[in-house]
């Protein structure tokens, strides 16, 4: 048996993701934190459409938070023209909603590879509201088993 890392596991789920959802845009780690660091680029607007239980646990800084179990982006104020990112924890939900999005005409809208599980692998920064965290929701016992175990919240 040989072991594969969390982010080797998350490349593996996102391949799949792909062949299931093959028309979305996807944007990995270090291109989302540059764009998040480069203002100049336009307008950077995060959509995080995870259940508001796992919302609670840590997000992304300045995401916006859409339900995943009613999502409807076609409802949100986005400006023209800006560059829209959706993240779940490894990007299949988000997936799903940026296909149907996508058939409303939504341009420029990506599904951050690997979710936040990967984000947070990467030790990149998470919130719980305005405060930096440690900890992400797992989602179940299955799913958790992508993010590392250090980073699993227990609330």
């Amino acid at each position: 048996m040989s072991f594969t890392s969390a982010a080797g596991r998350a490349s593996t789920w996102t391949a799949l993701i792909s062949a299931r959802h093959p028309d979305v845009a996807w944007v990995d780690s270090e291109t989302l934190s540059d764009w998040m660091d480069d203002s100049s680029d336009g307008e950077l607007v995060l959509l995080d459409v995870r259940t508001p239980e796992e919302q609670r646990v840590s997000h992304l800084q300045d995401a916006r938070l859409v339900d995943a179990r009613n999502p409807n982006i076609g409802a949100l104020t986005i400006p023209t023209g800006a560059t829209v990112v959706v993240y779940c924890s490894v990007g299949y939900r988000s997936a799903s909603i940026i296909e149907a999005s996508e058939q409303t005409g939504r341009p420029n809208i990506y599904n951050l590879e690997g979710g936040i599980f990967d984000w947070a692998n990467q030790d990149r920064p998470i919130y719980r509201g305005v405060k930096r965290t440690h900890g992400v929701h797992p989602f179940n016992s299955v799913w958790g088993l992508l993010l590392r175990k250090d980073l699993r919240a227990k609330d």
